[in-house]
């Protein structure tokens, strides 16, 4: 071998056993961090259905749609890494053969069609990412971009180091193919068909020497080697380097996502895990004296939170959607996953809320969803913060003082408002029919269709109670039997449990469940999203399984069979409105036609959508237990969202959900007296609108 060769192949095996070595010590510490969280049980369930549900996002990129140029860009250069990966083998060969093709398919066309495409795909879409990113960074300074606290030098290092790769790996098949056309053995494959996009430049080097054609491949090979190795080592060097280990951890997270099926992350928050097992109320008294309730330290989180927090890739996409981030608060979904990683990678076992993570960004989550929904590697975010701030609640005794308040109330009466259970009924007063309640009017629920959960916002809150008298008059005079539970309700623990008071929500909950099981409930109509997503998603969790639908779902199924009919109002009373959709009804459990089909059934109404709609939806504020607290930092997002909605032009805003619509009438009258517009708009629930249609036709036909 020639003196270029032998230092070559010297300086490539030296690199390997290093960049092999310290990329193994890289894993080993990933996995040992890891490994020291809690138990996350039903995480490797199915495995057959997770392989195929892994496959499918990864391959299909199905978190990248609503971003056509970035999913195909990023899905290049995804696979570019293993199709490339048959390259470096063949680069050791050609450091001692230039020639060299690795035995019985190094000149199989397909297989080298397939490495210049991915080559050629790699190098644009890894030159389309970095364009992306400048971009994004000089159109939105500071916050305003989703890359704002990302970790910038690390994310060039990948991008040139990628670069670098698939430009050697180009290079080298010009060359191969020069080499291939100067040796008559070989002339045979100096064609396009085995150099299918490469042939072009490779020819214009035939006049170049076997020797110095032998040397540029050892070179070339030798540079692709190195340019590995060295990101081998940089990235082993940082185990929290997510933005390089992404490419290895995402496929593991995607496996042990929540649901193998393949649902989004959203769902239902877990119990609190003692000893490995949900947190049993009546064996309460009796924890050790080391127990720990929620997550404080990083090895307090489930290991599948560590492993979220080691994926993340810094794309900030969970930034870009955050409402909370977007009124200037101190919340990111991504920082504080970097924050968690972090501390966890760096060895500290520290309390994370005052140190790593401030208490003002953990207690400005509403919960909303938009974080988890947008991310491509699918990590639970709100599950963590939740596990942050029982913590903060159950045994550090720290949150925000209208937190305490409500604690209290729910403790005490039963619901967050703090007025007396026998004024649950309040509501029906005046109604022109009366509604049966279950243990006076009925027995059980065995005589009804459906029990109507006021809910209690429906039963306490004066806007709330104009839908809950709308939506029972609908059910009458369709014809649907239901009744209530009137004093018989308690707050079904959404917002207890959302701030961090696990204890309380299964205090709640258990109460709700026995009740539910004495009355024979088995059907349910609830017209608060979060009702209706904690009775579907979370009840199972403490034996309460029942069929719940939102009363969006069952009015509008009332119009489609004709039961209800909604009667056009006069020509000059035609309007304009825009439906919100509500985090817990839309992103947490998929419901977007049903509201939206209503609407489009009632005639008069001309429905004008708001930039961020559906899964894009903007939070009105109220989620996480945020409707019961003060906002302080920042633009409101109430406002922000009321704002977006007097934009439309229209005078209604609709929505499905009680406290939506607190919080939008809030915005509007604020958007309103900041501005000075949206003198004319009204917040309504979808049931209202409807109830008035439907009351038109009655009339016209002497019905009182």
């Amino acid at each position: 071998m020639t003196a270029l060769k032998v230092a070559a192949l010297v300086v490539a095996l030296a690199a390997t056993v290093v960049g092999v070595a310290v990329f193994a010590r890289g894993i080993a510490r990933i996995v040992a961090v890891v490994r020291t969280g809690r138990p996350a049980p039903g995480r490797t369930e199915s495995p057959g259905l997770r392989t195929a549900t892994m496959l499918r996002e990864v391959l299909g990129h199905g978190r990248f749609a609503r971003r056509p140029l970035v999913r195909v860009a990023h899905w290049a250069v995804m696979l570019s890494f293993p199709v490339l990966f048959i390259t470096l083998l063949t680069g050791y060969g050609q450091l001692v053969d230039p020639a060299y093709a690795l035995p019985g398919i190094g000149h199989f066309p397909p297989l080298e069609w397939l490495v210049e495409l991915f080559a050629w795909a790699g190098l644009i879409g890894i030159t389309a990412l970095a364009i992306v990113r400048q971009a994004t960074r000089i159109r939105r300074p500071g916050r305003a971009s989703r890359f704002f606290g990302s970790n910038a030098g690390q994310a060039y290092f990948v991008e040139a180091t990628i670069a670098v790769v698939v430009v050697a790996v180009l290079a080298l098949r010009g060359l191969e193919h020069a080499l291939a056309a100067a040796e008559p053995a070989t002339a045979v494959l100096a064609t396009p068909w085995h150099f299918p996009l490469t042939a072009w430049y490779g020819a214009a080097l035939t006049d170049t020497s076997v020797a110095t054609l032998e040397s540029l491949v050892v070179i070339a090979a030798l540079a692709k080697i190195l340019a590995s190795m060295a990101w081998f080592v940089v990235v082993g060097l940082q185990p929290a380097m997510g933005v390089a280990w992404h490419r290895f951890l995402a496929v593991v997270n995607l496996w042990a996502r929540r649901e193998p099926g393949g649902a989004p992350a959203l769902g239902a928050l877990q119990p609190i895990l003692v000893g490995g097992k949900p947190l049993d109320l009546e064996a309460l008294e009796d924890l050790p004296d080391d127990a720990v309730l929620g997550a404080g330290k990083p090895s307090e989180l489930s290991w599948k939170g560590l492993l979220d927090a080691s994926t993340c890739t810094e794309c900030g996409r969970c930034q870009d959607v955050c409402p909370a981030w977007a009124t200037d608060k101190p919340l990111s979904p991504k920082l504080m996953t970097l924050a968690i990683r972090d501390a966890a990678h760096s060895g500290s076992d520290d309390v994370l809320v005052g140190h790593a993570i401030d208490a003002d960004a953990l207690w400005a989550c509403t919960t909303c969803g938009a974080c988890v929904q947008e991310c491509p590697v699918d990590i639970e975010h709100v599950d963590t913060f939740v596990e942050l701030r029982r913590h903060e609640v159950l045994m550090a005794a720290s949150f925000p003082p209208e937190l305490a308040q409500m604690f209290r109330k729910l403790e005490s009466t039963g619901n967050p408002w703090g007025l007396p259970a026998r004024a649950r009924a309040d509501w029906m007063k005046g109604l022109a029919f009366q509604v049966p309640v279950v243990g006076v009017d009925v027995d059980d629920l065995s005589e009804v269709d459906y029990l109507f959960w006021v809910g209690c916002a429906g039963a306490y809150d004066d806007k709330a109670k104009v839908t809950t008298r709308a939506v029972a008059e609908l059910l009458h005079t369709a014809g649907v039997p239901f009744a209530v539970l009137g004093k018989g309700e308690t707050c079904t623990g959404d917002p207890a449990r959302r701030s961090g008071n696990e204890v309380l929500f299964q205090m709640l909950a258990a109460e709700n469940v026995a009740t539910l099981a004495e009355a024979g409930a088995t059907k349910i109509v609830a017209t608060c999203a979060h009702c209706f997503n904690t009775f579907s998603r979370e009840y199972p969790q403490l034996d309460g399984t029942y069929e719940v639908v939102h009363h969006t779902q069952l009015l509008n199924r009332l119009v489609r069979e004709g039961r209800l009919v909604p009667v056009p109002p006069p020509e000059d009373e035609t309007r304009t409105i825009t439906y919100h959709d509500p985090c817990y009804l839309g992103r947490h459990n998929e419901v977007y036609a049903p509201p939206r089909e209503l609407l489009g059934a009632l005639p008069g109404l001309d429905v004008a959508e708001m930039p961020r709609k559906e899964e894009d939806s903007f939070c009105c504020g109220a989620g996480g237990g945020r409707v019961f607290m003060q906002e302080t930092i920042g633009t409101r997002i109430n406002v922000e969202r009321a704002t977006e909605a007097v934009a439309t032009g229209a005078t209604a805003v609709a929505t499905g959900c009680p406290f939506c619509t607190v919080m939008l009438t809030d915005g509007v009258a604020a958007a309103r007296s900041a501005a000075g517009a949206g003198d004319d708009v009204q917040v309504l629930d979808v049931a209202q609108l409807l109830l008035a249609s439907v009351r038109r036709g009655r009339q016209a036909d002497g019905a009182p």
